[in-house]
């Protein structure tokens, strides 16, 4: 398997930046969308939702990193289907995507995933997707007590694997899909900075100095999930 996965490579993702146009990031969002939904990002944090939606018949659930708001929309519909009545909060730090999200039915709120605007245990699932990748270790270890803190039940962490197929897949499969160049370009980067199941579980034992569980998910996905310190 180490032939498959790449040294981690921390890159430079272009929508990172925040100077960059507001209607290229609403573009290239929306090719984040479409990735979630064909490639496991939206799979892989559903699985570990259902669980907790057979044990609740209420909940509240908070996106952190939420980009366009599509996974915890996501979210709440599945609870729907399992007739768990669920509200929905979507944090980002991009303010040109708070529209977009809210018309998805979130509530919505900009702000830093490392300081979390919200009070300990407030919120009783924490979902962190696709975004834990963007940090450095040591920013993304203040980010894991960020959501362990404001979690009453869960920690929901899902993200990259790392691997070479990965990376070219994405590649390749943008040009049919019509992504955008930045899209492209950043999915790759984001591919090179995403996690092997050992590194991902070493990170959230740094922070916590309690294992998670973690699970390999399909299409090059993987999961860390852990109940909240207290709970």
């Amino acid at each position: 398997m180490r032939v498959l996965t790449p040294p981690r490579v921390r890159g430079v993702e272009i929508l990172d930046d925040p100077a960059v146009d507001p209607g290229l990031v609403r573009r290239s969002l929306a090719d984040v969308v479409r990735s979630n939904q064909l490639f496991g990002g939206t799979s892989a944090a559903m699985a570990e939702l259902r669980p907790l939606l057979r044990e609740s018949r209420t909940l509240t659930l908070l996106d952190v990193g939420s980009g366009a708001g599509d996974i915890a929309a996501t979210a709440r519909e599945l609870a729907a289907r399992t007739r768990v009545t669920m509200s929905s909060f979507a944090i980002d730090a991009s303010e040109c995507l708070a529209p977009v999200s809210r018309r998805r039915g979130n509530i919505v709120v900009c702000g830093d995933a490392r300081a979390l605007p919200f009070p300990d245990r407030s919120v009783d699932v924490v979902l962190c997707s696709q975004t834990l990748h963007h940090f450095p270790d040591d920013e993304a270890i203040r980010v894991i007590l960020e959501l362990d803190r404001v979690a009453r039940k869960r920690v929901i962490v899902s993200d990259i694997r790392r691997s070479w197929i990965a990376a070219a897949g994405i590649w390749m499969a943008s040009y049919p899909l019509g992504f955008h160049p930045v899209s492209r370009h950043d999915g790759v980067v984001s591919v090179m900075r995403g996690f092997t199941t050992g590194e991902l579980h070493q990170l959230v034992w740094s922070a916590l100095g309690r294992p998670p569980q973690v699970r390999r998910r399909p299409l090059f996905r993987v999961t860390a999930c852990w109940s909240p310190r207290g709970e």
